[in-house]
């Protein structure tokens, strides 16, 4: 093969490779949501199966309350692996371990907070399965799987994942401090990545980062459908020595491989395309990580949002979030799309 054939052909079958890459995840997600689907009784479908302009899909939050689809409560044991199996076609398998870890925390809530047996504010089976659409290659529709302290929001377009978000993992207790479960600390990635940044940040560099010195009380996204962000602040990635720069990115990824691989590429790719000389990162609260003391911190760029945040319970009580800022809940696009394709 001579160097120009090489220069034309690579990129195409590389180009060819991923489209196909799409297509297999997409076409394994439509697979496991039918499978999913099939399992439902016809009472169980009408409370799960919305059409994709409902204004349900934007119902979104992660505290406990009611909320619109199956529970795994109400699913027999077949239904519940059909769940977690559509699960783990659109997030990594590190994602998918800590979702369970998540879930399973409710019962240590339960314990702390001496909640009786027949209690169910404190339940691991109160997670919600809801699809949006009908799922197939050649339709838009979407899912969510969602809970106390778990969101996922996911949308297709015919052969192709794209978006999502918004992606919200969060973990009461931080750090699980007795019981049989001591020492369990599910999103202890996000947190020492994030003080690692920060440590890694002469003085001058965290006066710019440190915008405040008391930790902001929630993410301030929180539940919100459209996020107005202010200008950003902190520091710059272009302020950054090259280190600092990979391990803001490190940061990142940990948030962005929360996905499968293809999509994380797709959404790094696109954070990169807006230029990662805009993207901010700014801090609030203590600058050392201790016991009790509350923090907070935010990656801002033109095509993404992640928070970070740990003051409820003694700050011991996480909260993490990835949003796509042109591609929430599919973006407004898809919706269009969607709606233009019902009016044929």
């Amino acid at each position: 093969m001579n160097s120009y054939v090489k220069k034309i052909a690579l990129p195409l079958i590389l180009f060819i490779l991923i489209v196909r890459a799409d297509k297999i995840n997409a076409q394994t997600a439509i697979v496991a949501a039918n499978q999913f689907i099939s399992l439902l009784s016809k009472e169980q479908r009408g409370e799960t199966v919305f059409p994709f302009d409902n204004d349900e899909r934007y119902n979104y939050h992660f505290v406990p309350m009611e909320r619109k689809g199956i529970t795994f409560n109400e699913m027999n044991e077949g239904q519940k692996y059909a769940a977690f199996n559509l699960l783990k076609t659109c997030i990594s398998a590190e994602t998918f371990d800590k979702t369970k870890e998540i879930m399973q925390l409710d019962e240590v809530l339960k314990v702390l907070e001496m909640r009786k047996p027949e209690d169910h504010y404190r339940d691991t089976g109160n997670y919600h399965i809801t699809i949006f659409g009908i799922p197939s290659d050649k339709t838009i529709w979407g899912w969510r799987f969602e809970g106390h302290h778990i969101s996922f929001n996911f949308s297709f377009l015919k052969q192709k994942l794209t978006s999502g978000t918004p992606g919200f993992l969060g973990s009461n207790p931080g750090e699980v401090l007795s019981g049989s479960k001591k020492g369990a600390q599910v999103l202890k990635d996000e947190t020492d990545k994030g003080f690692d940044l920060l440590q890694s940040l002469n003085d001058s560099q965290k006066n710019k980062t440190i915008i405040d010195t008391n930790a902001i009380k929630e993410i301030i996204s929180f539940d919100k459908r459209k996020i107005i962000l202010s200008t950003p602040e902190g520091i710059r990635y272009s302020e950054l020595t090259n280190y600092q720069q990979q391990l803001m990115l490190q940061l990142i990824k940990i948030y962005v491989h929360r996905y499968t691989r293809l999509f994380a590429e797709d959404m790094l790719k696109e954070i990169q395309l807006n230029g990662l000389d805009n993207l901010w990162f700014a801090w609030a609260g203590d600058s050392k990580s201790m016991r009790g003391k509350g923090t907070y911190y935010r990656i801002q760029g033109p095509t993404v949002l992640i928070e970070y945040d740990n003051t409820q319970n003694n700050a011991n009580h996480v909260h993490t979030v990835i949003r796509d800022l042109k591609h929430d809940f599919g973006g407004d696009e898809l919706l269009e799309h969607y709606i233009s394709d019902h009016k044929q």
